[in-house]
């Protein structure tokens, strides 16, 4: 039944929602049809913590079922592509200060299923270490992810230093989380910022495709 994996997920149900992706996929649901379902539920859970009726205790734990999710989809996903990498590399990171990496995990993911070289530099990324992987991968697209305010200095930051490096001419850098916008974008110096998973993949593939 269409949006059952939605409803498991915004209403937290761990079990109910593996053993439901596991029996669709047994009966060839396909598997980015069950995908978009899950971006759904996550997107109900961002709006209940928006509401304060989750809290961040909630928010981890729906990463966690969405971990769970992705895995059970992966092999699938990964199937229906054309198998070599289409497009070239992108950065991600959570940046300075942040720990949070839903988000991030799941754009990296959609990255990947897409047919990026996903290079993922995971959570509280300190300045430099973005610096020197843009360096030595050469990469054109950089994601910084950040859930908390705080985190939009370290997006600054990064971007300032990137242009110190000389890094950042031909550097497209996008920047994704909790409550960005185009304030936001402006204040850090991003290229673009993208609302969820996809947005990111759509600027991606406009950047580099």
């Amino acid at each position: 039944m269409a949006g059952e994996l939605t409803k498991y997920l915004s209403e937290l149900k761990e079990q109910e929602a593996l053993d439901y992706v596991k029996k669709a996929l047994d009966e060839g649901t396909d598997a980015m049809s069950l995908m978009d379902e899950a971006k759904e539920g996550m997107s109900i859970v961002g709006g209940k913590f928006a509401d304060e009726e989750y809290f961040i205790p909630d928010l981890v734990f729906s990463g966690e079922i969405l971990k769970g999710v992705v895995a059970l989809l992966e092999p699938h996903l990964k199937g229906s592509g054309e198998g070599a990498k289409k497009y070239g590399k992108v950065i991600i990171a959570t940046v300075a200060g942040d720990i949070h990496d839903i988000g991030k995990d799941l754009v990296v993911f959609m990255l990947d299923v897409n047919g990026f070289d996903v290079i993922d530099l995971g959570i509280d990324t300190p300045v430099q270490k973005i610096v020197d992987t843009v360096k030595e991968s050469g990469a054109k697209v950089v994601g910084l992810s950040g859930f908390l305010t705080l985190a939009f200095q370290s997006m600054k930051d990064t971007i300032d230093a990137l242009k110190e490096a000389g890094l950042r001419d031909g550097l497209k850098v996008m920047i994704g989380g909790g409550q960005i916008d185009d304030q936001v974008k402006k204040f850090t110096g991003a290229d673009a910022y993208g609302k969820d998973a996809m947005a990111a993949v759509s600027l991606a593939k406009q950047w580099i495709g």
